[in-house]
């Protein structure tokens, strides 16, 4: 079961890590402008939260030879057939559930610094 939740994890990291990549690069494109960064970001983080609560909702349906946790899982560490899909939904639901919560603090870590900077219209970084 350790091994089903690992992969899981690597997985859905892995996945989560390239949005996480893309929005900080957008945020640090919007540098100059830093309420602006914050809310970008806080609107992004929500958007891949909303995509991984959507996920989460489909795991237990979605078909368990299809997902890339199938894929990674070696073979001695697969569960038997009658209850793969079971397993490998309910896991796959909580990972999702879990990166999503992790999306939703980025996005009020976002929110919280756009309106601390709300007061200083003029601040730059580094100027």
């Amino acid at each position: 079961m350790e091994a089903i939740e690992n992969a899981a994890i690597i997985s859905v990291g892995r996945a989560s890590g390239f949005a996480a990549l893309a929005i900080i690069c957008i945020v640090m494109s919007l540098s100059y402008e830093p309420i602006v960064a914050a809310r970008a970001g806080c609107i992004l983080c929500l958007i891949v939260a909303a995509i991984l609560f959507h996920y989460a909702m489909r795991a237990p349906s979605r078909p368990y030879r299809q997902t890339e946790l199938w894929i990674i899982l070696a073979k001695e560490d697969r569960p038997p057939k009658p209850v793969a899909q079971r397993i490998i939904g309910e896991i796959l639901r909580q990972t999702y559930r879990k990166f999503g919560q992790y999306a939703v603090i980025s996005a009020l870590i976002f929110m919280a610094l756009s309106l601390i900077l709300l007061p200083f219209p003029d601040f730059r970084l580094g100027a």
